[in-house]
């Protein structure tokens, strides 16, 4: 007689379901699962998720902006020295400021610091700019300046995790991510989320560009300006159908530990990637290959200056504006080095701040430019942002610290008010006093030109339901076209 326990027990209807899943069944969903009206339908039906490899979803309303480049100014631009003008700077300079100071990144706070450069007037809206953006400075009525940013945070890391995640820890999925996740991408053959890296990464790292919580595929894809592209992107087989042939056999073995294992994130953006891989093969070239650009693009851009900063930022921008036309959604720019450090100038504020200046005021202005003149602005949202701005009293003899309590962004096309300004900072340019604004209010409007309402965009995670924008967050409707 045998005991039952030692008996091999029957299939569940859970097991057969899910052994047949490898079989006739698993070879027609896969060839389904290509085609994007398809696979996207599926998958959000089955876990409420939309599916990296989808093309697009509904958006919530109307969207005006169908995609956003992020300049990221790391380091934190100088607000009185760009475009903030302050002229209480001038009448007080080397006198101590007259009104109480907060501690600072090293609490070295001295005199009061006039800016260096010179305002001027641009467009037909007038709004002064610094000397440091002349040529950012003729495309003035295309943008909205913000005057009354604030951040959370004063120290780099956490100010720029804060900036890209909407919260100031390490680990959450960045603005492009939850753009990405929310939208899905226009474009097959490329990421929806790229990070063009000029050469300095955040401090923060990689994870100001992660995916978090949310799933692996939609972290940011980081992207070379200059030679290969992308890492490992050659093709290791001579022939397209040695390539594909590999391809199939990796993604008949991670389906079958699918099989056995069931969802399992990381095996299934692993199986998205290497198809996309594949496809970015012959992308990607295609992509970087701007000596195709006509002569008047390129100098537009600045692929002519005798700066290499300027020239490795203006092939970002170039870049840039070719993925737009490519349907990414997300593009991020990181700054190139200048031999300095960042816009981060606690000391040598002249020298660092033109340097960095230098490096982007022309790329800058010939991709606004382009996109306009392409049709391309008025549903491409470029954003302008550091992370905080600086002090209006110097650190010691000829720097800036760090200042969270009001600093200045920008932003251009897709559905806003060009040639306006929008807020106010205080007779120093230290604090915000007028229509003040948190990184999680520009997110929302962000989110909102792309057809997202920033409260509907969530994921379950940890018990509750997330947001890029946590609990916070109000559009700012003075900018909005």
């Amino acid at each position: 007689m045998h005991c039952r326990r030692f008996l091999h027990p029957g299939l569940t209807r859970r097991e057969m379901l899910l052994r047949c899943s490898n079989g006739f069944g698993a070879m027609a969903m896969a060839a389904l699962g290509r085609e994007p009206a398809f696979g996207a339908v599926i998958r959000e039906e089955a876990e409420g998720v939309p599916s990296p490899g989808s093309s697009t979803r509904p958006p919530h309303h109307r969207a005006k902006a169908r995609s956003v480049i992020f300049l990221y100014m790391d380091g934190g631009p100088s607000q009185v020295d760009t475009f903030d003008p302050k002229p209480r700077l001038d009448r007080e300079h080397g006198q101590p400021i007259q009104m109480k100071t907060h501690p600072t990144q090293f609490n070295n706070v001295g005199n009061v610091l006039r800016c260096p450069w010179k305002f001027r007037r641009y467009g037909q809206s007038g709004i002064p700019v610094s000397d440091l953006f002349p040529n950012v400075g003729r495309c003035v009525d295309d943008l909205a300046i913000v005057r009354s940013m604030v951040s959370d945070f004063s120290e780099h890391t956490s100010a720029n995790y804060f900036l890209h995640t909407g919260n100031g820890l390490q680990g959450r999925p960045s603005q492009g991510a939850w753009v990405t996740y929310g939208l899905g991408s226009e474009c097959q053959d490329l990421p929806g989320f790229v990070v063009l890296n000029g050469g300095l990464i955040p401090p923060g790292g990689i994870d100001c560009f992660n995916s978090g919580f949310l799933p692996a595929s939609y972290q940011g894809s980081i992207f070379r300006p200059e030679g290969v592209p992308v890492a490992n992107i050659e093709r290791a087989e001579p022939t397209e159908a040695g390539q594909r042939r590999k391809l199939d056999l990796l993604r008949t073995l991670d389906r079958g530990v699918l099989g056995r294992m069931g969802h399992h994130d990381g095996i299934e953006a692993a199986i998205a990637n290497y198809e996309l891989a594949f496809r970015m093969q012959s992308s990607v070239p295609e992509l970087v290959a701007i000596e195709g650009e006509s002569a008047a693009t390129r100098a537009l851009y600045g692929l002519d200056d005798p700066y290499p900063p300027t020239r490795i930022y203006a092939r970002e921008c170039l870049i840039a504006r070719r993925l737009v036309e490519r349907g990414v959604r997300f593009i991020e720019l990181t700054c190139p080095a200048v031999g300095g450090d960042r816009w981060d100038q606690h000391g040598d504020l002249k020298h660092g701040h033109e340097n960095n200046a230098r490096a982007v005021d022309r790329p800058i202005a010939g991709l606004l430019r382009d996109l306009k003149g392409r049709g391309l602005l008025d549903s491409t949202l470029v954003i302008w942002a550091g992370e905080f701005g600086r002090t209006p009293m110097a650190q010691g003899s000829d720097g800036r610290d760090h200042n969270p309590y009001g600093f200045t962004v920008w932003l251009a096309g897709g559905g806003i008010k060009g040639g306006t300004i929008h807020g106010a900072t205080d007779d120093y340019g230290y604090h915000a006093v007028e229509n003040q604004v948190e990184i999680h209010d520009l997110h929302a409007t962000m989110l909102h030109l792309l057809g997202v309402d920033h409260k509907r965009l969530t994921y379950r995670f940890s018990g509750r339901d997330m947001r890029l924008t946590d609990v916070r967050g109000e559009l700012i409707p003075a900018i909005l076209a």
